[in-house]
């Protein structure tokens, strides 16, 4: 999910805690657009397990880097290839996962990813993705293809879309014996689309974000 420290989200860390616990949520991932800021905040308060990460921004389409301490690379960057993000997120000691590769509206990496052997899980199930039910199809096919960990996310953006979707993982409450799970395939994807008045809302909500930077 994402916070204010994106430009594009509205989400509060006070809200992340107080939505994430009303949906009946353990921990979540924090994958802001380009910093770890606001993920390494949130995680200091110790009131929910967080992983810090970021959305990596490539040519070819956006990774997730989870469990990570520092920002990952400098997008958008032409030069930055998938090979070398990845490669990055790992010296960084990180986990590589494709973020939503089948949406039609979002930069998602679909078969583009079949030669990269390195990535660490994919993310088959996105709250936010268009269509959701024929990108979920796809991104889980293609999980299959590459024998891949799957997961799932909310990939939110403002309050009321937390817990769209999410992961059930079979591992203690500690970001090291969670993310040791994803690698080991102990997860089960799950989620639905968001509302189609979420959908207008992040639609207003990227047009005063353009006309602010107008």
């Amino acid at each position: 999910m994402h916070t204010h420290y994106s430009p594009d989200a509205t989400t509060t860390l006070r809200q992340v805690i107080q939505y994430a616990k009303k949906r009946g949520l353990d921990g979540v991932a924090i994958t802001d657009h380009d910093t770890v800021t606001g993920a390494l905040r949130l995680a200091k308060q110790r009131k929910l397990l967080v992983i810090p990460g970021m959305e990596i921004e490539t040519p070819k389409g956006h990774i997730l880097a989870l469990n990570i301490r520092k920002p990952v690379g400098k997008p958008p960057d032409a030069t930055l290839t998938l090979s070398k993000v990845i490669e990055n997120i790992h010296e960084a000691d990180g986990t590589a996962v494709i973020a939503h590769p089948a949406s039609v509206l979002k930069s998602g990496l679909g078969n583009k990813i079949l030669s990269e052997t390195d990535l660490d899980a994919i993310e088959v199930v996105n709250s936010a993705a268009f269509p959701f039910f024929l990108s979920t199809y796809l991104s889980k096919r293609l999980a299959q293809q590459l024998r891949l960990p799957q997961t799932a996310g909310s990939d939110s953006h403002h309050p009321q879309e937390i817990g769209k979707a999410y992961t059930l993982i079979d591992a203690d409450s500690n970001v090291d014996d969670v993310i040791e799970a994803i690698k080991k395939e102990k997860t089960i994807p799950c989620g639905k689309p968001i509302s189609w008045i979420m959908r207008i809302e992040r639609g207003a909500s990227g047009v005063r974000e353009a006309l602010r930077h107008y």
